[in-house]
């Protein structure tokens, strides 16, 4: 039993870390593509000019109307959610966290689905949408895509979690006649 919870408990601190981490990423880097530009200084739009020149990220050099609409999702959506998560999952205990979890991680895994298709199997030619931006080798695709693709497996993970776990399931009230 012990085993069982100390297991949960670190479970709960990596996603803590995992939702914390999300909030300065969200708010320095991945909304520059939908708030206007001024809102930012000097700095974080040279650290996103570096990023994307750096791992041919052409969903942030030039995004697309879809991907934008992802985005605008991760502001209007996830945002508040991150940090009700982080203290969720830090604090521990929280069963109310288990329907919030399953829609968090069911969205976030579905938005990736073609952001990595789309990094995988897109043609970046300069003939292509993306004018020649992009990554050009498998090599260069597979690290692109090892930046986003912790996104898809820790929702994952978490959805197994939440939907796995004997702590976080629901017990059922049965009614005695």
């Amino acid at each position: 039993m012990m085993g069982t919870l100390s297991a949960r408990r670190g479970l709960e601190w990596l996603l803590g870390l995992y939702f914390f981490s999300h909030i300065p990423i969200t708010l320095l880097l991945d909304l520059q593509t939908v708030l206007p530009r001024e809102l930012y200084p000097i700095e974080l739009r040279n650290l996103m000019k570096w990023y994307t020149k750096e791992f041919k990220d052409p969903l942030l050099q030039e995004p697309p109307v879809w991907f934008k609409s992802f985005l605008f999702c991760e502001l209007v959506f996830q945002l508040p959610f991150f940090p009700i998560a982080t203290y969720a999952f830090f604090r521990g205990g929280c069963k109310w966290i288990r329907t919030p979890a399953i829609v968090y991680a069911v969205h976030t895994m579905t938005t990736l689905i073609p952001i990595l298709g789309t990094l995988l199997f897109e043609d970046f030619s300069k003939a292509s949408g993306f004018k020649g931006q992009g990554p050009k080798t498998f090599h260069e695709r597979l690290t692109l895509m090892s930046v986003y693709a912790p996104y898809f497996l820790i929702p994952l993970m978490l959805l197994l979690f939440m939907l796995r776990s004997p702590y976080y399931k629901y017990e059922e009230k049965r009614k005695k006649k």
